[in-house]
């Protein structure tokens, strides 16, 4: 693209669309055939007075398959949902529009969402679709959820309604994408009554919300004995477990088949039939994944918190400002301390470009495994957006992603309880 040329943008005001009669039919066909290829239970209950009428949905994220359980669980009810511009891009801005989807850059405050929420709900009847964690789940368990729930629910005024979903993760993990058609279950329930939108204050709704959403797929497998005997299970898994829990280095941990391994120790795990690790000499430092994970997760906590965190690679940089195409944009350097993310690339459109993300303005990150549906780039990157653009960072450096979205978050939740801190002592000051 030549200097100062810039591409079109995404219409975030343009006005959501009710799906009609047919497409929804047809959206309910279509999620059939998965279900029907795999043990699946639905327990959908305290729903009847619900039926017909608009309400906030919120379901837990693993795969594409939760979808075809929103679609099942709705009862053919006509569902407003919201997706990113990469699925735009994947399936058709027309398509995704005539069945009444609302375009999202992840992580960036959307007014205009949040307006178009309000004209589903109110205008258009519909039942709204939300996956409030934003990604899949990296480790099977719940991701972050923004304490912005509780608001938005006072604002739309109708009830909420939660699909919790196991065994989605399980079957097929963001880090591994073979389907292993696992059972599901999955509950669906009212958890805020329409009076109690204006009741409840938006913490507590919040609270409510955060306590209906935890889950544990892993333990879910292991206590229910869903064995899968897949012989890939394992291929994948260092991308979550990049940290050897024995010797501690990053970036050395592989996995194929049904084992895990670090290259610099040799300390070699199986991961079972039942989703547990298990040593194959030794100690078993974290029989459950999520432990693991946790512990990663810790790790990378007390890095920031002692000043000690830094993250510094050479990134391939492409750009998704529409719904169109990813837009090649060359070489450029992702820089991540405890103040903040920034992004310098040698030219965006022409132009270089220099971004920087607040450690109060950033609180989560997206990112992809292995990713290949750009036009020149492909590999492990991250997602970073502003408000007319979103920057995908395609990483040099192997196994790192999962850590770039964990010190995310805790850097973000380290700058504000800094923040309510100096608030709190400017109070006691004054």
């Amino acid at each position: 693209m030549s200097k100062n040329k810039q591409p079109s943008r995404f219409d975030f005001k343009k006005k959501p669309r009710k799906p009609g009669f047919l497409m929804g039919v047809a959206k309910h066909f279509i999620s059939l055939p998965d279900l029907r290829n795999r043990p699946y239970k639905l327990d959908r209950r305290g729903m009847e007075e619900l039926d017909g009428k608009p309400y906030l949905c919120l379901i837990n994220h693993a795969s594409m398959v939760d979808l075809n359980v929103m679609l099942h669980a709705t009862n053919g009810a006509p569902v407003n949902n919201v997706m990113t511009l990469e699925g735009f891009r994947d399936f058709t801005e027309p398509l995704m529009r005539h069945l009444g989807v609302l375009g999202k850059r992840k992580y960036v405050q959307d007014f205009q969402l949040i307006k178009n929420m309000k004209y589903c709900v109110d205008k258009l009847q519909t039942v709204f679709v939300l996956f409030p964690e934003a990604r899949y789940t990296l480790d099977g368990c719940t991701s972050y959820l923004t304490p912005s729930l509780g608001s938005l629910v006072k604002f739309l005024r109708v009830p909420v309604v939660v699909i919790r979903i196991h065994g989605n993760h399980v079957s097929c993990p963001h880090w591994n994408w073979i389907n292993k058609k696992g059972p599901i279950e999955a509950e669906m329930y009212p958890i805020v009554s329409a009076e109690e939108t204006k009741t409840l204050s938006a913490d507590e709704i919040y609270a409510r919300i955060v306590d209906n959403f935890q889950y544990d797929d892993y333990a879910w497998q292991r206590d229910n004995h869903i064995v899968l005997d897949h012989p890939k299970r394992a291929n994948g898994l260092h991308s979550l477990l990049y940290k050897c829990a024995k010797c501690g280095k990053e970036g050395s941990m592989h996995s194929e088949g049904i084992h895990l391994w670090c290259e610099e120790c040799g300390k070699k795990w199986e991961m079972t039939e039942l989703g547990e690790l298990k040593a194959l000499e030794g100690e078993t430092e974290f029989s459950h994944i999520p432990d693991w994970s946790k512990w990663e997760r810790a790790c990378v906590r007390e890095e920031i918190r002692n000043g000690t965190y830094f993250f510094e690679d050479e990134v391939t940089v492409e750009t998704l400002p529409n719904s169109l195409k990813f837009y090649h944009q060359g070489k450029g350097k992702l820089t991540q301390t405890p103040e903040g993310t920034t992004l310098d690339c040698e030219s965006v459109y022409g132009e270089p470009l220099h971004v920087e993300w607040k450690a109060l303005n950033l609180d989560s990150m997206h990112v992809e495994f292995n990713y290949k549906k750009s036009r020149t780039a492909k590999g492990d990157c991250v997602d970073l957006s502003v408000p007319d653009d979103s920057y995908w960072c395609y990483t040099t450096k192997r196994d790192v992603i999962v850590k770039l979205a964990f010190a995310t978050e805790e850097i973000n939740f380290f700058a504000k309880e800094q923040a309510e801190a100096q608030k709190k002592q400017a109070a006691q000051n004054s």
